[in-house]
């Protein structure tokens, strides 16, 4: 096998979470999850079904992130394949979870944003352009992921 299979097949931890192409995105996830969070919950939820969603997805994503990134940083994941395959398998589920949230909220920011004072109208299109941000986020991780399985 070679050194860069070797290299890539390797679960880190400890501080080595933060240098791995994969891993090192658990920081940005955790922060634009936190801003599409805070961005929504300051604003009108109307209609409230997919604000609601919205809602679910970011606070979801956010908190299994951060108890990801916990296991990861404190070797619990014990370099396992299965592992590796838990990772693609939920950032995978994260990026799709994410993109349906983005683009109901894109629609709803559209439809109702005018409606809106300036003020929220603005947050909502920060929402939307920063669920759009962890969409693309837990997608290149998934990606990343999914090659660190299949070298495993």
């Amino acid at each position: 096998m070679s050194n860069t299979a070797q290299a890539m097949g390797h679960l880190p931890s400890g501080t080595g979470v933060c240098t791995t192409v994969p891993d090192m995105f658990y920081i940005p996830e955790l922060i634009f999850d936190a801003l599409v969070w805070c961005l929504v919950a300051s604003t009108y939820v109307t209609p409230s079904n997919p604000q609601g969603w919205v809602m679910f997805v970011s606070v979801f994503c956010f908190v299994i992130t951060f108890i990801w990134f916990f296991i990861f940083l404190c070797g619990g994941h014990r370099n396992s394949a299965g592992w590796a395959a838990a990772d693609f398998a939920y950032h995978g589920l994260a990026a799709f979870f994410y993109l349906s949230s983005s683009v109901s909220l894109a629609y709803i920011t559209l439809t109702f944003g005018p409606l809106l004072d300036l003020k929220y109208y603005r947050m909502d299109i920060s929402a939307v352009v920063f669920s759009f941000i962890s969409t693309l986020l837990y997608f290149i991780h998934a990606i990343f992921s999914a090659n660190r399985w299949k070298t495993f």
